[in-house]
Order: structure tokens, then sequence, then C-alpha cells
């Protein structure tokens, strides 16, 4: 029986794909193995996002083929679906599955036979299903769940290869979201919604149903103990959502809205579609329902043609508005993108701009956490009930062992060196 090991890159939604390639190849008859070096396959779900990503994917499979040269390697995702020829052409590669084709892997991996070099990739525009399998079958000891109820964009953002391997957007049907959040309610605490562009769920479906009314529906149909929402872009955090996630206490007060840049030129350079008036007072918005809510964003240093009153444009933005932590990434050209041909930033100056921003993040976050200290915070349990996280996405090391996977109300004694500990807990770094 064949021994197999799935090794995800990138987001939450590439995470939950992983973790319904693990149990389609369950199904499938294969066995899991907790080690690489114990597999006879291994799949490879990539991202692409940087050339930093695509650096990683091609060090790895050096690094298996080299240590088990026997071992089938299967390389699938957002990279595969990119640049198939280019991941094909690496030794050790015996697959390469684009999006188009994820769903199909089990089967074609299943018969054991051997494969030499071979690509599947398809139109990813005609692709309408994305990985539904039961994602708690391959969950493991994990406690929080991702599931991905939404898959690609039909933004045009300039700087993004996302959409040209993902494909338009596409959602979940509401029916089969809320019977796979209540198979997930039977054994986790929490489980977290993801998409690529999460907040367009529903956009695509007959009727005017929205992310709002699915997350309505999740909590009067299903007994979750706690919904957490991952990234949505600003616009999207309508006022209606803004004050359901508010009023739940079964709604993780976290509130994480791409930001990209503080600057009004560079947003319309991006073709994002807000400018940073909007996405302030969305966030805001969000500040004043929730005051101890954790706001976050993701950032991009140095893209083409940003001057340095624009990137000091964008700091002293960020800087006015109450985040508790940042995403803070180095533009990467991707090919094929119209920013890619635009005049880039020079490396060292593009690097530079995101140590101030990532100094600026730990500053944030620092207060954010001093700020909790001496009170009671909701938190699931996490890590064999050593570790847990907030409901506000603190991490909290607990003064003493709890069982995995529950939710409880801990009182926060002082700071760790990247979170919080309970009262009664001596840490062994502080900040």
């Amino acid at each position: 029986m064949q021994r197999y090991f799935v090794k995800t890159f990138g987001c939450r939604a590439s995470q939950a794909d992983g973790a319904a390639l693990e149990a389609g190849l369950a199904a499938s008859g294969l066995t899991a193995v907790r080690e690489l070096a114990d597999a006879d396959l291994v799949v490879l779900n990539t991202c692409t996002v940087t050339a930093t990503a695509d650096d990683e994917l091609r060090q790895t499979v050096r690094r298996i083929h080299r240590a088990q040269p026997d071992t089938r390697i299967v390389v699938t995702g957002c990279y595969a679906q990119r640049a198939p020829e280019e991941i094909a052409a690496l030794p050790g590669v015996t697959m390469v599955v684009g999006n188009s084709h994820k769903t199909s892997i089990p089967d074609l991996v299943a018969d054991g036979q051997h494969y030499h070099g071979e690509i599947r990739i398809g139109d990813i525009f005609e692709q309408r299903d994305f990985l539904s399998a039961p994602v708690e079958d391959a969950m493991g000891d994990r406690t929080r769940p991702n599931l991905k109820i939404q898959d690609g964009c039909n933004n045009r953002c300039s700087f993004c290869i996302i959409p040209f391997v993902r494909g338009r957007s596409r959602s979940a049907h509401p029916a089969s979201v809320i019977e796979q959040v209540s198979r997930l309610a039977a054994k986790y605490r929490e489980v977290v919604l993801s998409g690529i562009n999460l907040g367009r769920w529903g956009r695509d479906l007959e009727g005017e149903s929205r992310l709002v009314d699915l997350v309505q529906r999740l909590l009067d149909e299903t007994t979750i103990e706690r919904l957490r929402l991952s990234s949505v872009e600003p616009m999207d955090w309508s006022n209606s959502l803004l004050e359901l996630v508010a009023a739940s206490p079964r709604i993780a007060k976290h509130v994480h809205a791409p930001l990209q840049s503080g600057s009004d030129r560079v947003l319309r350079r991006m073709h994002r579609k807000y400018r940073p008036r909007h996405y302030a007072d969305r966030i805001l918005k969000a500040r004043d329902l929730m005051p101890e809510c954790a706001v976050g964003a993701d950032v991009m240093t140095g893209f083409p043609g940003e001057s340095e009153q624009e990137f000091e444009e964008s700091r002293a933005f960020i800087e006015s508005l109450p985040f508790t932590y940042l995403h803070v990434f180095t533009y990467s050209a991707r090919p094929g993108t119209p920013a890619a041909d635009a005049d880039q930033v020079p490396m060292e100056i593009r690097k530079h701009r995101t140590h101030i921003l990532r100094d600026l993040a730990q500053r944030k976050n620092l207060e954010f956490r001093r700020s909790m200290i001496g009170r009671a915070l909701s938190v699931v349990t996490i890590e064999n009930g050593h570790i847990a996280l907030s409901d506000n996405y603190l991490k909290v090391a607990l003064a003493r062992p709890r069982e995995a996977n529950r939710i409880e109300d801990i009182p926060i004694g002082g700071l760790t060196a990247e979170g919080l500990h309970e009262a009664g807990l001596l840490p062994v770094l502080t900040t």
C-alpha cells in the first residue's frame, strides 16, 4: 500500500485544499505518514504569490529528490498551474497537476503506476468545482480547521497572478457549507471560513445571498461554538457583517482586511477598488463596534514606482489606524502581470521599507497585547493543551495544560515574547 505525505505552501485556502487532498488520498486506499521521509509519494501543494514561494518549492523538490531518489513527487497548486513545464523539468518531479485537475489527484496516483514528467493542466476559467472533501477526515490533532467556501477572484489587481491560476470567483453552495460546518462542529470548537476572495461569497449564486447571510445561517443552523472569518476585502466588510461579528459571541472578534498600501496613488496603480479614506472608515467602524478586536492587514512595500513620499504616506496611514498585527510583504514581480513591466524599485529599498513597517507592526502588536493584561480572554486550546488562541487572535501560554480543542475564558497575567500568558504562569521569555 502506498504511503503518502502532503506538504502545503501558502494561504488558508491552500491549507484547506491540502487537507481535502489528504482526505481524498486516504479515501483512495493510500496510507498517510507523519514524516516525509517515510513516504513513497509526496504531493506538494504550491503557492506562487511571490518569487520566494516559487524558490521554496524548487528547493523542496531538490531536497526530497536528493534524500529520497525513489520517492514519487507530484506537484500541484498555483505554481503548477502557472508554470507546469518549469516544474516538470526539475529532477525528481514525476507529475505536475494544475488547479484545473487537482480534484483528480487521488485517482491519478492510486493505481501506483510510475509516471514520469506528466503534466495535467487545463483552462482554469472553465473549472467550476473546487475541493469539497470532508476536511475533518484529514485534520489529525489540529484544532482549528480551515473550510474553504469560495475560490478564485474576479479582481485584476496589477500585481497579482492569483486570478490567472485560480480562475473566476466561485462559491460553495450554502447547503454544502452548512452540512460541512455541522460535521466539523461535532469534532471541533472553532472553524475558520476561508477563500481566495471570501467577501465575494454568494455573488455567483442565484438569489441575493451574501457572506453575512451565510454566516447568520451557520449560527442558526449549526452548533459550531466559534466561527472565524479569514481575510475579507475592505469594502466587503459591510456594516451588516461587522454588526453581526460584533453582536455574536460565537464569532471571533477578528477583522482582517488587505490594505496593500496607504497611498492613494499607489492604490490606483495597483487597480485596487478603494481609497485610503474608504479603508479607514471600515477599520474605525470595526474598532468602534469591537474595542478589543484584532485588526490585521496585508501590506506591500516597494510596489513599482513607489516613491519615498508615497511610502511615507502609506507608513503614516498605517500608523494612524488601530492595527494589532500586519503581514508585510516585499513586492515580487509576477510574470504576466502589468506591474511586472513597470519601473521597479531597487530591491535594497524595498527590503528597507519592509523592515520599517515590520518594526511598526511589532510596536502596534506589543501595545495591543499590553492592553490585554489583567483581562479575561476567550480562547480555544491548541497544541496539546499548552497553548491557546484568543478570539482576538493572540497566542496565550497556559499556566497548566488543558485538553486541546476546548473554549475557555482565561485571565491574562502578562506578556511572553510573542503573545500573552495566563495569570499564574511565570514565562521564561518576556517583552
